[in-house]
């Protein structure tokens, strides 16, 4: 009886996370550059349930096989193993202002392991100095001409340095490099992973940080690596609304059945404590 009551407990806190994930997916739905977090569900071990069969029981310690029948399995409930992001394209929006850039994924690589595709990255630096990776182009100037991201973190070239600029008024060719006039002034730096989901870890404000605090390496020296930047585009975010709004509405149904089998759970064990055992 109580096993049910376990099993039908972790089925809603599963679904009340799902809930959640799917709510704040839908709250960024219209953020820059944002990927969908993606749940992944799991199921506990199954237990083997077996009956004592025979008029005898052993009195050893350990019962023998043949005194036992099968019964079946017993799921033990579910749980939350892990919340991923899904870095899949966004769809690019024409703003025309020269500090939006976007990123085209143009010939990423499977991993042949993972079966996961890559992905290229903007490279930024935080307040603390340390690397993080964006695909949130749209970028602005600050008072010293430092291209930098919406929270004030600097973007980097690709030997990660600060980019500074004389104005808004520049040029960024499909390669990344940036031209004031026609002369060269950076070329943006961008990493590649070839699989973000084991690589990289949210960090907050649209950012990624590398697990164990690596660093990603250069997608332009990337092997098959093929990417493309737009000046003028920003990468909308990769949200589905219409699959979320219906994953949301299945995500409830499944609570309320869990809630149903625990609320009949409980009647159950109010009989056997309040009726079943009365003289």
């Amino acid at each position: 009886m109580l096993r049910g009551f376990y099993t039908a407990a972790s089925g809603m806190l599963a679904q009340q996370r799902r809930t959640e994930l799917l709510t704040n997916n839908m709250s960024n739905a219209n953020t820059t550059g944002y990927k969908a977090d993606q749940l992944s569900v799991r199921s506990f071990p199954e237990m083997l349930i077996s009956s004592m069969g025979g008029e005898t029981v052993p009195t050893e310690s350990k019962l023998s096989m043949s005194n036992l029948s099968q019964v079946g399995g017993l799921s033990t409930g579910v749980y939350v193993q892990d919340a991923k992001a899904l870095f899949t394209q966004g769809t690019l929006e024409e703003t025309q202002l020269n500090t939006d850039i976007s990123l085209v994924d143009e010939n990423l690589p499977i991993n042949e392991e993972t079966g996961r595709q890559g992905s290229v990255f903007f490279t930024v630096q935080d307040g603390d100095g340390a690397i993080r990776y964006t695909r949130n182009g749209s970028f602005t100037l600050d008072g010293q001409g430092y291209l930098t991201t919406p929270s004030g973190h600097y973007v980097l070239n690709e030997n990660n340095e600060k980019i500074q600029l004389d104005s808004d008024r520049f040029t960024v060719a499909e390669n990344g490099v940036i031209l004031e006039g026609n002369v060269q002034t950076a070329r943006l730096g961008i990493c590649y992973s070839d699989d973000p989901s084991l690589q990289l870890m949210k960090d907050g404000e649209g950012l990624y940080k590398a697990v164990n605090d690596g660093d990603l390496p250069s997608a332009y020296a990337a092997a098959d690596v093929g990417f493309s930047t737009e000046q003028g585009f920003l990468e909308g975010s990769n949200v589905d609304q219409s699959r979320t709004m219906t994953e949301m509405m299945s995500a409830y149904r499944s609570f309320e059945a869990s809630q149903k089998v625990l609320q009949a759970y409980d009647k159950s064990l109010d009989k056997a404590v309040n009726e079943v055992g009365r003289l």
